[in-house]
């Protein structure tokens, strides 16, 4: 298929995915392990997502200031009392060429209190401004009788595709995001903070899936994929990006080399991490560093310019505002938390594939274009290598 007739028949189709995985629906399976009924995050009780997506502008000249626009903010809320409920987490850092606000109080105190947000490079002050917002419209006693929250933001660069320095993502775009949040089935690739997003020279963005283990515990996964290079793309083992390495290339237009090679093309990856396991603060951050298996699978490498930043969370291992928390036994099974080592780095592998398939072609600024991962030539790589 020729050049236009590919873009054409991109343009038919949604820019975003919702339902189930991807790979599911192409028969590509990730691993070994069952997913849950939704292959989601939001297979785990209580966890909400929810997505605002700014798309403004036709594919052209960069006005910076004005557009185009392909950006957005992407939440994840572990549960509707978060501040009142605070659930245990840790984050990692694998390189920390990026920003997640929060961390160190996250870190410190072993719990998160805020739901996670997830933008682009310039709008963290504005999205955390945002999220303030929200928690003090259901919670007044912030500031007043209560202390003070540190929201925990997350972000990738989306200057290829969009206008960056526009800082489009607004205080009340993420409040929006907040109140449509909901559980169940939600929307992937080009979506929230996703929109913008590139990953192995393919356009990517929000990817999610779950693994459960033989102990029955649940784990989910929501990554916002804007990293590797094209050589380095590896599903169910098979080398697909050195494959392709020569098709489906992304279109810079010579003023726009920069952000083929150096520290714009290198990317990043946000990774969330939950479990209904009721896992203490230190052994989320090992199950953290176990999701970097699961990216190594998928043949990142974390390149000098990355930011790869990690957050995980324990939906169960409560810690009430108010009152001691519930008395919970330490998980001190060796089989049980290796099981879930494994299904953290499985999950994540999938979601990262996720990604990949849920995103859709898409210009944008400077011309700028970048492919979709095209899903029959990659069902027909994998089964003529046996997957």
């Amino acid at each position: 298929m020729n050049r236009a007739a590919f873009l054409a028949a991109a343009s038919s189709l949604p820019l975003a995915t919702i339902g189930p995985s991807r790979a599911a629906v192409s028969g590509i399976k990730i691993g070994t392990l069952d997913p849950g009924p939704l292959d989601a995050i939001t297979d785990i009780a209580g966890i909400m997502v929810g997505h605002v997506t700014k798309i403004e502008g036709d594919s052209g000249p960069l006005v910076p200031g004005k557009g185009p626009v392909r950006t957005g903010v992407t939440v994840v809320i572990p549960n509707s009392e978060i501040w009142m409920r605070r659930v245990a987490a840790a984050t990692y850092d694998l390189n920390g060429n990026g920003e997640m606000s929060g961390a160190h109080w996250v870190d410190e105190a072993g719990f998160l209190e805020t739901p996670i947000a997830l933008t682009n490079t310039l709008d963290v002050g504005r999205v955390d401004d945002g999220v303030i917002d929200w928690m003090i419209g259901r919670w007044p006693n912030i500031g007043v009788r209560d202390d003070v929250p540190l929201p925990v933001v997350a972000e990738c660069d989306d200057q290829g595709l969009s206008d960056i320095q526009g800082r489009h993502v607004t205080a009340q775009d993420a409040a929006r995001a907040l109140q449509s949040a909901a559980a169940g089935a939600f929307s992937r690739g080009n979506v929230g903070a996703g929109t913008g997003m590139r990953a192995f020279g393919f356009k990517a963005g929000i990817g999610t899936a779950s693994r459960r283990t033989a102990k029955g515990d649940l784990v989910g996964i929501l990554v916002n994929a804007n990293t590797g290079s094209r050589a380095e793309l590896t599903i169910a083992g098979v080398p697909v990006g050195r494959i392709l390495q020569n098709d489906y290339k992304p279109v810079f237009p010579p003023r726009a080399s920069f952000l083929e090679r150096g520290r714009a093309a290198d990317g990043s990856v946000i990774v969330v991490i939950a479990t209904d396991a009721p896992l203490l603060s230190r052994q989320l951050r090992e199950l953290a560093k176990r999701a970097v298996l699961g990216l190594g699978r998928t043949g990142a490498t974390s390149h000098v310019s990355s930011g790869d930043l990690l957050i995980a969370f324990s939906t169960t291992r409560l810690y009430p505002r108010d009152g001691d928390p519930p008395a919970l036994a330490e998980i001190e099974d060796t089989d049980r938390l290796d099981a879930l080592f494994a299904a953290t780095a499985e999950a994540t592998e999938a979601a990262i594939v996720d990604a990949l398939l849920s995103a859709r072609t898409m210009s944008g600024a400077r011309g700028i274009t970048l492919y979709a991962l095209p899903e029959e030539r990659l069902r027909a790589l994998l089964a003529a290598a046996g997957r």
